[in-house]
């Protein structure tokens, strides 16, 4: 199947181009402003279908709205009329069309000729009225408040909000490409004559600037938001995606002394916390048990032992293990524990435990195995 795929080089288009490529459609035409307008006659020619992403959505000029938006569709038209090319079309109009302004109007207008050419030849025509998008790969400081917003928290720069309680309708960018490829394969999502993308979001303006305005804050905190929260997870996923690459590292707190080293890496709210444990070798660490904390070791470089005792009991159980063969060791309550280095290398142990450190209530009461 040959695809064709116009504003290949836009926001929609580009996460399309790769979704389509992940989903083993190789042969795609791709047109963006730059491309020789005669390539876009043979793809007319050749496609077998066509997602017509390009157009115009930002500008002072309102005939560059009409050429953008309504010219170039009736051009994509007529060069598939010329071959005879009546193949699906899946345009993305914009639910500014159902509004009386200069760009909804060339929206709707674009849509409309895409109905006739399909009232007229029976070509197949799948228009998305699409909301707000958001997602990698957006543009900051055009026309999306989140891609604004992700992008200046991400380097340090402040954010305006103009009104916190104006209310965002939401789709994010891979749930839309996941609709537009089914849609390829014939599976709508309609409501009337248009097609749509059934996950979405509707949430105030102000509460996702504090959303936004949160992450800095997790690394710090070693937290990381709520992944549960669907919208706040793809939030937090395109706010990442705008951090400049000299912040892609960041350091954690070591609390280091003759023995090795203990490093906290993550908190959650719920799940607890991971920490890197490094132990030098001949190290013991431990001699400590708890009444609920319940942790997970896996030793990730050198080799030691476990050993574990029930408090009230005096059998001493010894569970050994190494980097050579990747194994988790549950540390259940009740039972007194240490974690011993029996190499000659530094021993790395990465640790799980139920909750996060409470030094009001820690838990863990010292008492030799």
């Amino acid at each position: 199947m040959k695809i064709l795929v116009t504003g290949a080089k836009g926001f929609i288009g580009k996460n399309l181009v790769f979704a389509l490529k992940n989903s083993s459609y190789n042969n795609i035409l791709e047109f963006d402003i730059d491309t020789d307008i005669e390539k876009l006659r043979e793809f007319c020619k050749d496609c077998d279908f066509v997602f017509h992403l390009a157009g115009v959505n930002r500008t002072q000029d309102k005939t560059e709205l009409i050429t953008g938006n309504v010219e170039f569709t009736r051009l994509i038209l007529n060069l598939l009329n010329e071959h005879n090319n009546t193949c699906p079309i899946v345009y993305a109009s914009s639910t500014q069309a159902e509004l009386d302004n200069d760009y909804g109007n060339s929206k709707k207008q674009a849509e409309d000729l895409i109905f006739k050419r399909e009232a007229d030849i029976g070509a197949r025509a799948q228009v998305f009225r699409f909301p707000n998008i958001f997602g990698k790969w957006c543009k900051p400081n055009y026309n999306s408040a989140i891609a604004t917003f992700c992008h200046n928290t991400a380097n340090g720069l402040p954010i305006v909000i103009n009104d916190r309680n104006h209310v965002l309708n939401l789709v994010y960018i891979d749930d839309l490409t996941i609709k537009l490829i089914e849609t390829l394969k014939g599976d709508e999502n309609r409501n009337g004559n248009f097609c749509h993308v059934p996950v979405t979001y509707t949430e105030k303006l102000g509460v996702i600037a504090d959303y936004i305005s949160s992450f800095p804050k997790t690394r710090s905190n070693l937290s990381i938001p709520d992944q549960s929260n669907q919208l706040l997870k793809k939030l937090y996923a395109t706010y990442l995606s705008y951090m400049p690459q000299e912040k892609f590292k960041y350091p954690l707190p070591m609390h280091c002394d003759t023995r090795g080293s203990f490093t906290e890496f993550i908190r959650t709210p719920d799940r607890g916390q991971m920490s890197v444990n490094v132990s030098k070798p001949g190290i013991v660490k431990g001699n400590h048990w708890h009444n609920l904390k319940n942790e997970k070791f896996m030793i990730v470089s050198g080799s030691g032992v476990i050993r574990l005792r029930k408090i009230y009991e005096a059998e001493i159980i010894d569970v050994h293990a190494s980097a050579d063969k990747l194994e988790v060791i549950d540390i259940p309550p009740g039972y007194t524990h240490t974690l011993e280095n029996t190499g000659d290398t530094d021993m790395v142990t990465l640790i799980w435990v139920n909750e996060t450190f409470d030094k009001d209530n820690p838990d863990t009461y010292y008492l030799e195995v």
